[in-house]
């Protein structure tokens, strides 16, 4: 992929920034920036979004970034005065406004082998036989040679201990112990078992050696130490290849929940990986040439993709994943990732073919579902496949059971919570949206999350509660139109009509043709009365029925 704008280019296969022909040096962090702002020019990308795609989450100063956005500018002929190129929104975040030309990554096909019939309602349970359409597919053929994708990998190391008390003593080694049978279930990363890792007691060992010993890219090292009473347990992720941190945290407890530690501490440290590790995976990808991609790769690009909500995101998204069931057509999280994108598809209808996008999601989820069935990620895509068949019933088994092989998987327990909301029953869609939001608060669902526990209030009657988490919901970075009219809905039946003329304007102005059989279809409501309360609402501030 070329970029081109003004006299400048971003060659991404070669990684270069050419300006009037000349190769410009910069620094790799502001090539993924400007490639960032580039690829996202059709609206403003927040602070922290930045961060999460630039600095793969880690905490950094607003000088540091303040500091790239300026190189950036600089090697593009720009700066902070002109902002013919890169624009400051102020206090919020950057848009590159300047006109692009490029050739769009190609999707690749969608319909494995020859299409079946559309179907909106399908069996409540799937089969897991082989799918014929799927293996119709040349790249699926006994003639491929799949290139089996290479998981990223982790040590879990004993934790250090600046005590002299037994329980701390034996949590130190009980706490990575317990992580290391948890991230087990996690089918996308490879862990190193207790008995090699636990190798390594010296707490000055060097992470490096630990990384070439073990043949492992990350390590998880802690501490366990009193102080002033309290039981704190600080927990770091560390690149092995160059002793980065790439996230940290401490938790504190009272020496009276020594029994509930283990529980909490796995819970919220799984919840964290699963979102840092994909998002430097994909920023390690991201500098690499196209050649050189492997499935795994291409997978955690399409991954971080995915999760944007917007119709070139995704199709951006299930070009990666097309390509990393190229590279290996029995890659289980690939083909779920292609379902998701074609979710995705059909609840914001992209294609204008909501019958053939539920149909794909549903194939490519029994073909995750086949080659893997106790991934978590292709439990959850069955479900959300059951949720376009409007078969929510069916969907929270399928959630659950994702949730049950991963307890700690905040996707599987918003996707309850969401169901619950659309089946109306309120509290479990509040309860399974708040363990999502507590297991995952930096979430690239995290608005979703607010706002699938802003419908659980809503679908109560608890209106004032609704409009709470509808509003952070529909504020949050990525919410998209649906979020929008939860929104618009709430602050209408709270009788706050300003703000209600001013999500259904946002409404429009991010899709012309909105109407409220867009939510409805996506959220066929199970009481009647609930779905003509928030249809009147829609009606009322200019949302067309159809």
């Amino acid at each position: 992929m070329i970029y081109r704008f003004g006299h400048c280019e971003l060659d991404l296969a070669v990684v270069e920034l050419r300006c009037n022909g000349e190769v410009v040096s910069i620094e790799p962090q502001v090539f993924r920036l400007l490639v960032y702002l580039v690829e996202h020019r059709e609206r403003m990308v927040s602070k922290d979004e930045i961060i999460e795609a630039v600095w793969s989450g880690r905490v950094v100063s607003d000088s540091a970034l303040t500091s790239r956005i300026k190189a950036a500018r600089k090697a593009i002929g720009d700066s902070g005065e002109q902002q013919r190129l890169i624009r400051t929104v102020r206090g919020q975040g950057f848009r590159f406004i300047a006109e692009v030309q490029g050739q769009e990554v190609p999707v690749a096909s969608a319909q494995p082998g020859q299409p079946l019939t559309p179907s909106t309602k399908f069996s409540t349970a799937f089969s897991t036989k082989p799918s014929t359409d799927l293996a119709a597919n040349p790249s699926e053929s006994a003639l491929a040679m799949p290139v089996p994708a290479v998981k990223p990998s982790i040590a879990v190391l004993p934790f250090a201990v600046v005590a002299v008390d037994e329980r701390q003593v034996i949590l130190a080694d009980a706490l990575p112990h317990e992580l290391i049978t948890a991230l087990a279930r996690l089918r996308w990363l490879s862990v190193i078992a207790r008995t090699s890792s636990f190798r390594f007691r010296d707490p000055a060992v060097d992470i490096l050696e630990v990384g070439r010993a073990l043949k492992v890219g990350y390590c998880l090292t802690g501490l366990v130490e009193s102080r002033a009473g309290r039981l704190l347990v600080s927990v770091d992720l560390v690149d092995t290849g160059n002793r980065n941190i790439l996230w940290s945290e401490v938790f504190d407890f009272n020496f009276s929940e020594v029994h509930d530690i283990c529980s909490s501490l796995v819970d919220s440290v799984i919840a964290a990986l699963e979102l840092q590790i994909p998002l430097h995976e994909a920023g390690l990808a991201r500098l690499r040439t196209s050649e050189s991609l492997d499935a795994w790769a291409e997978y955690h690009l399409g991954l971080q993709a995915m999760y944007h909500f917007n119709h070139r995101d995704n199709a951006m998204a299930e070009a990666h994943f097309q390509r990393a069931l190229k590279l290996d057509p029995h890659f289980a999280r690939a083909h779920a990732g292609v379902s998701f994108t074609r979710f995705q598809d059909a609840l914001l209808n992209y294609s204008g073919d909501v019958p053939a996008a539920i149909e794909s999601a549903r194939r490519y989820a029994e073909r995750g579902y086949e080659l893997d069935p106790v991934d978590p990620f292709t439990n959850l895509v069955l479900g959300r496949a059951h949720h376009l068949a409007g078969d929510f019933e069916t969907g929270i088994v399928w959630c659950d059971r994702a949730n049950t092989l991963s307890p700690s998987y905040a996707q599987g327990q918003y996707s309850r919570g969401l169901a619950s909301a659309i089946l109306c029953r309120g509290q479990d869609a509040m309860e399974s949206a708040e363990r999502a939001i507590t297991l995952s608060p930096l979430d690239p669902l995290l608005y979703a999350m607010y706002s699938s526990r802003g419908l659980g209030h809503l679908v109560l009657g608890e209106v004032e509660a609704g409009l709470h988490w509808a509003e952070r919901g529909a504020l949050s970075p990525g919410a998209h139109v649906i979020i929008v009219l939860i929104a618009l809905i709430a602050n209408g039946l709270a009788g706050n009509e300003p703000r209600a003329w001013f999500w259904a304007r946002d409404a429009k102005n991010r899709r012309a043709d909105v109407t409220a059989a867009l939510l409805f279809r996506s959220f066929p409501f199970a009481d009647p009365a609930v779905r003509e309360r928030f249809s009147k609402v829609l009606t009322r501030f200019g949302i067309p029925t159809s």
